[in-house]
């Protein structure tokens, strides 16, 4: 969901991907539904590996969701943590109040960004 909110909030002046750490390969089918809800096909997206993400480094900014030091290094210039919980066995409810966080996240790094670019 955050690369897609980067897509929607940084539209041609952001590149984003998304990982993580044992991906399954697929879309969670709740994310897609999730961000059906606000217009976005997220059915279009596929799960990646950090190891694929890495092919792009280094990035400016890495995003981690509340991994702590259990996060993987990847190489950028800044490191973030949000420290978001895993929506993934959420009832919808809760679920999209984490989408909602993570959307407030995405468009609030994405405005700074621009600024200082």
């Amino acid at each position: 969901m955050s690369e897609a909110f980067a897509k929607m909030y940084g539209e041609e002046d952001v590149e984003a991907y998304s990982a993580g750490s044992k991906p399954s390969g697929k879309v969670n089918p709740k994310a897609i539904e999730a961000m059906k809800e606000l217009g976005y096909d997220l059915g279009k997206h596929e799960s990646k590996s950090l190891d694929e993400v890495k092919a792009f480094a280094p990035l400016d900014v890495v995003v981690t969701m509340g991994c702590g030091d259990a996060c993987p290094w990847m190489p950028a210039k800044k490191f973030i943590d949000w420290e978001i919980p895993d929506p993934k066995e959420m009832e919808k409810e809760e679920f999209n109040k984490v989408r909602d966080m993570i959307g407030e996240k995405v468009k609030e790094l994405v405005e700074k960004l621009k600024i200082e670019s």
